[in-house]
């Protein structure tokens, strides 16, 4: 058989085309089969032709209870968590249709652990020298971002983990997004350990509010005052010898027209 000869799909016999195969343990898969897998399905390469099938038909009965399905309480603007406590159940999607999406809905006692992980990214900040040119502060200066990732563990045949990141780019620690993204992940662990109660509407996008103590079940997390996380201010430099003069910026002690730490111009 020759390398490109067309395969066909071992799920609904369709021709694949080229570079529409999605190899499976034991056989072949095309991607319009493959797109209805759940997004949180994450072995497929290793899924047997008659799994992928069982796969499949439980994703159609999945669409069906979506009908039944009504969000009494909803978390997130990118992605958002919706909970209905009369099914005892949760789906996790980005859509705005849900039940065109095809959410996988999960029991709230399928759920084994729920963390919210704070993902720190460090970048250092440098100064342009006169001939154009990066140099290091001493001591060296970063500024930091952050990311907020969810991670739902969770006891079902087809998947065992629920992961999604809660904002679309990074922020900076005293930006409002911060506190937006760090009190959304309170509120999803705190609705999906505490069986689906505690939960409340969301806002409309761009009308966030911080959530109420009377909106959880548990006191909010009190979050610190900025000055706090501020470093200490440089004390005052000695008196420099005449001539002499210490640089405003790093604090060494100069003669010439120039600091000869970070290049700052003398203002004298």
């Amino acid at each position: 058989m020759a390398l490109f000869d067309k395969k066909n799909c071992d799920i609904c016999g369709a021709k694949i085309g080229l570079l529409g195969n999605r190899k499976l343990e034991d056989g072949n898969c095309c991607k319009d089969c493959a797109k209805q897998l759940s997004p949180w399905m994450t072995d497929r390469r290793r899924t047997t032709v008659e799994d992928i099938r069982a796969h499949l038909a439980y994703r159609e009965e999945n669409r069906r209870k979506l009908a039944q399905f009504n969000a009494a309480s909803i978390v997130g603007e990118n992605w958002k968590v919706m909970v209905d406590p009369s099914m005892g159940a949760f789906i996790v999607t980005r859509g705005n249709n849900f039940r065109a999406d095809n959410p996988d809905i999960v029991l709230l006692s399928q759920i084994v652990s729920c963390e919210v992980e704070r993902k720190e990214h460090q970048k250092e900040i440098y100064q342009q020298t006169q001939d154009g040119t990066k140099k290091s502060y001493i001591p060296r200066r970063y500024e930091y971002t952050y990311d907020f990732e969810v991670h739902i563990q969770v006891n079902t045949p087809w998947f065992n983990e629920i992961e999604f990141k809660l904002n679309t780019f990074s922020v900076d620690r005293y930006a409002p997004e911060y506190r937006q993204y760090e009190a959304e992940g309170d509120q999803i662990r705190n609705i999906l350990l505490s069986g689906g109660r505690g939960g409340f509407q969301q806002p409309p996008m761009g009308q966030y509010q911080p959530p109420t103590q009377q909106q959880f079940q548990q006191p909010a997390q009190q979050f610190p005052q900025q000055q706090q996380f501020q470093q200490p201010a440089q004390q005052a430099a000695p008196p420099a010898p005449a001539g002499n003069w210490f640089c405003p910026n790093c604090g060494t002690q100069n003669q010439g027209k120039f600091c000869q730490g970070c290049g700052t111009g003398s203002p004298l």
